[in-house]
């Protein structure tokens, strides 16, 4: 039976995890702090791309192919973990009048349910929405989960059959004659047939000592989260590259900036305004509402948003499944699936050539 590390705990390092187990193989994860606690619990949890017209095919692709599976991934994983992941159809408003045209050519392309609906009829689908003129398109299939739910109930549904190492950082790939070999990690050197890299925005720094790496870099999002009475606020609003995610608690997020800090996840004064004003704009009612909390977390930055998914070009055993920016809760499914196919010799969902190190971007 093979015998395979994956190197990260985030969303993507157990869904990659989980498909490799469901096949049969001997997994053990290495998570340098807790499973599901950086990116992964930091996002919005938008089971769409904010503006999908907006990027390659390829990443909409591997969004195509992970939407239409969530409903039922939620339900085993909530069957297997005890936990909700809160996967809820919400449906999604974007209110940026310039982007219609892109936006509707888009959805007739790629035979997405999108409608641009009427001032009168937005007022009376989101009552608590400020004003709007021009209307706004209206995504009605789009849904999201409560993402650090989800990577709750992720761990807890993987462990029966991986071995999870927290708070174990990887120091070193070892590799011998153009293989890999294992990891040394300061608990002493773990050996493997295989090894699958999905350490986010970790990831360059971990394979730059091989000489080729995925050009992932860390970039700052703040978010907040305001509490509002339930139902107040019913759907997914982006204006402006601005989110407002409504919980089925009464929970309501705000999203989220683009910092390119390096490692660095403070917040700041400056950002938690900008947030809150753009709240308050979107919807009054957030002005009066309690703030909650206020955090950043760290995307995994790639080129154009996407991943990178397959072996590495020097290296046999060692893969990689990483980059995803901003949309790693609505690709990891595919992403999971599809390294998963690559590293044991499956026949891939989808063409593995866009995600490869070297492909054009």
């Amino acid at each position: 039976m093979s015998r395979i590390l994956v190197i990260g705990g985030g969303a993507i390092g157990l869904l990659t995890a989980r498909e490799l187990a469901t096949a049969g193989a001997h997994v053990t994860l290495i998570e340098r702090g807790e499973t599901g606690r950086e990116s992964s619990w930091a996002g919005g949890g938008i089971l769409s791309p904010l503006y999908p017209w907006r990027y390659a095919d390829s990443l909409t692709a591997l969004a195509r192919w992970s939407q239409a599976r969530y409903t039922d991934l939620c339900r085993e994983l909530q069957m297997a973990s005890g936990v909700d992941p809160e996967c809820l159809p919400s449906g999604l408003l974007i209110l940026d009048p310039e982007e219609r045209a892109d936006a509707l050519a888009w959805a007739k392309a790629h035979q997405s349910r999108m409608e641009r609906i009427e001032p009168a009829d937005l007022a009376e689908l989101e009552p608590a929405l400020s004003p709007v003129t021009d209307g706004a398109l209206w995504l009605p299939e789009i849904g999201q989960v409560r993402n650090p739910r989800f990577a709750r109930a992720l761990r807890r549904a993987v462990e029966a059959r991986v071995e999870v190492r927290e708070h174990e950082e990887v120091s070193e790939l070892l590799v011998t004659a153009g293989r890999i070999q294992g990891v040394r990690t300061r608990q002493g050197i773990l050996e493997a047939d295989q090894v699958v890299v999905c350490a986010g925005a970790w990831t360059a720094t971990l394979l730059a000592q091989l000489g080729a790496a995925p050009a992932v870099e860390p970039v700052r999002g703040q978010m907040m989260v305001f509490l509002t009475q339930p139902g107040q606020i019913r759907h997914i609003v982006l204006y402006r590259d601005r989110y407002i995610i409504p919980r089925q608690d009464g929970h309501v997020l705000i999203g989220s900036t683009l910092e390119y800090t390096g490692f660095d996840k403070s917040t700041t004064a400056e950002a938690k305004e900008q947030l809150y004003r753009a709240a308050g704009t979107l919807f009054p009612l957030l002005l009066h509402s309690p703030i909650e909390h206020h955090w950043a977390g760290l995307r995994p930055g790639s080129p154009n948003g996407i991943p990178y998914i397959g072996a590495h070009p020097q290296v046999e055993g060692l893969y990689f499944n990483a980059g995803h920016f901003r949309n790693g809760v609505v690709t990891g499914p595919a992403s999971a699936r599809l390294v998963a196919d690559l590293m044991l010799k499956r026949p891939p969902i989808l063409d593995p050539t866009p995600y490869a190190l070297h492909a054009q971007r």
